[in-house]
């Protein structure tokens, strides 16, 4: 038997069943009906910027490149893994690791509320919501070099924040060195960053829609329960990418750490950024820097992965649902 289609062309259709479909057969060299040659430019743009540079980490990792033998550098001497084991054992990878995680969680967890309050601070109508909207953001859009250097300036011993100290009666300390620079730089990059996290909790408070806050003022929740109730759970996707994603630049954060501590910097605020500048730029050693590149790298798909997997694995609950 035969049926008509809407563009008029009669397809066969199965006895017992319904008609099939025209099949849509690709052509070699095209994607859903797209030509491949299409994506040859961005391919060739991610091989130059991503790949290429990578593989060069990668070989770098593998020779002993320094001053001496940088001028003939493709002869280098292959030494395999020695400069992995090196910045394990006593390149101060671990330690920069340890502070660099400990400083991007520290300062992620700090953000974070600050970052909800401000943004549920502006969700509701007001007038004048755009300015304070604005004034939000004034911390984010300036250069991260710009914010290093005004704090690096309030800082220091004679700097602003002593001199509010003294006018009080209390006694101001060394801010950019000893123990004290760690809390720096998590104080300075929390002033930096929590705007990241504001910008996502909006968007993510703008995608719910306003029947679910009419069902929940029709069952009497207050603004505690309906926060926690209906308002989180709702954020929990968005809330999580940003806290991923700001984890991940705080721990890959250089220009920071960088102006405001200098390099070589105290141990205290070595993050793994610095001592991997300090190690290839200063002590020239390329191959021992390569090679902690690569395990710094490896330490931040990590958790991307994790997140990832986490994400398939809730999207195929829902499916299933």
């Amino acid at each position: 038997m035969t049926d008509v289609t809407a563009a008029g062309a009669h397809v066969k259709a199965p006895a017992g069943g319904p008609p099939r479909a025209p099949a849509r057969g690709g052509r070699p060299g095209h994607i859903s009906g797209r030509p491949l040659w299409l994506m040859a430019p961005g391919a060739a743009l991610l091989l130059l910027v991503v790949v290429v540079p990578l593989a060069l980490a990668v070989w770098i990792g593998l020779v002993d490149l320094d001053q001496f033998t940088l001028r003939d550098w493709l002869g280098a001497p292959f030494i395999g893994f020695a400069n992995y084991l090196e910045a394990l054992q006593t390149g101060g990878l671990l330690h920069s690791i340890w502070v660099s995680t400990a400083f991007s969680v520290l300062t992620t967890v700090v953000i974070a509320p600050i970052g909800i309050l401000a943004a549920l601070t502006v969700h509701d109508p007001f007038r004048g919501r755009a300015i304070v909207r604005s004034v939000y953001l004034i911390p984010y859009v300036i250069p991260s070099f710009v914010t290093a250097v005004v704090w690096r300036l309030i800082l220091q011993p004679d700097g602003a924040l002593n001199s509010m100290l003294g006018v009080v009666g209390v006694e101001g300390g060394n801010w950019l060195i000893g123990p004290m620079a760690f809390w720096s730089l998590v104080l300075v990059d929390t002033w930096a960053a929590w705007a990241f996290v504001y910008l996502m909790t909006l968007a993510g408070l703008q995608t719910i829609p306003q029947d679910v806050y009419e069902a929940a003022a029709v069952d009497g929740t207050n603004w505690w329960q309906k926060l926690r109730f209906v308002v989180l759970p709702q954020l929990r996707g968005p809330l999580t990418l940003a806290l991923l994603l700001s984890t991940l630049h705080h721990f890959n954060n250089f220009t920071l750490p960088f102006v405001l501590f200098g390099s070589p910097a105290p141990t205290e605020v070595n993050v793994l950024p610095l001592n991997i500048y300090t190690t290839s730029f200063q002590t020239f050693r390329f191959g021992l820097g390569a090679a902690m590149s690569i395990l710094a790298l490896v330490v931040l798909v990590i958790p991307a992965i994790l997140y990832l997997r986490a994400v398939r694995l809730e999207s195929g609950t829902g499916e299933e649902r």
